[in-house]
């Protein structure tokens, strides 16, 4: 099913748990039309390599957080909005559909810890920070437009805010757990995939399926 195809370049946003997302957002945040405080973001998240299968959301600021941003800007708050969303992906609370309602999403205090001053979405190990790069790699490159710069940035920080790490650190163990296996070649913060990472698409969209059907189950067993 994975194919690159034309037009604009997607960007990849992976799941912990193997999901290759691309995320659109409708900025600006706007105040909440019901009388609430809090603000509000459309968007609408689409699961790659499936069938049309998207989760139309809206991102409901809390009056908590706010204050902890410096604006409502897409340079100020974009990062911890994209991994509030794929932690929600994660935690199998977004569902996704052909066609659907927006579900509200709390953007709110929980991913954010007041003691430390920092964004928090789940500290990933190490193997788990391997694993995560592979992946990254692989789905970004499916994705590509053909021809052009086909290396990936992997000192991404928006990355390593949702791995609760470092930009640093992401390349250390990009190159030291994945390039030592051949997968990817690196330089400096950039990876590029090998034959042999793509050659191993079977693995990669299997751990998308069992993502995928454990999804569905913690879905269809809530509608009963």
């Amino acid at each position: 099913m994975a194919q690159a195809g034309g037009g604009e370049q997607k960007k990849i946003w992976m799941t912990t748990t193997g999901l290759p997302l691309t995320i659109a957002l409708e900025w600006p945040f706007h105040r909440s039309t019901s009388g609430a405080d809090f603000w509000v973001l459309h968007g609408d998240i689409r699961l790659e390599n499936s069938d049309g299968l998207h989760a139309p959301v809206a991102v409901n600021l809390s009056a908590t957080v706010r204050e902890v941003l410096a604006s409502l800007e897409p340079k100020d708050v974009e990062a911890p909005v994209i991994n509030a969303l794929r932690k929600e992906v994660d935690r199998r609370q977004i569902e996704f559909v052909k066609s659907g309602k927006l579900k509200p999403v709390a953007f709110s205090s929980r991913h954010y810890d007041f003691r430390r001053q920092k964004w928090v979405f789940g500290k990933a190990t190490d193997e788990a920070i391997a694993t995560f790069v592979e992946r990254k790699v692989y789905w970004q490159n499916v994705y590509w437009n053909n021809g052009g710069d086909k290396r990936v940035w992997i000192g991404d920080p928006t990355e390593a805010q949702y791995l609760e790490t470092t930009p640093e650190h992401l390349v250390e163990i990009a190159g030291r757990l994945v390039a030592a296996d051949g997968l990817v070649r690196m330089e400096g913060e950039w990876a590029e995939a090998t034959s042999g990472l793509m050659g191993q698409a079977e693995r990669f969209e299997a751990t998308m399926r069992s993502a995928v059907e454990e999804l569905e189950k913690k879905h269809a067993f809530e509608r009963g």
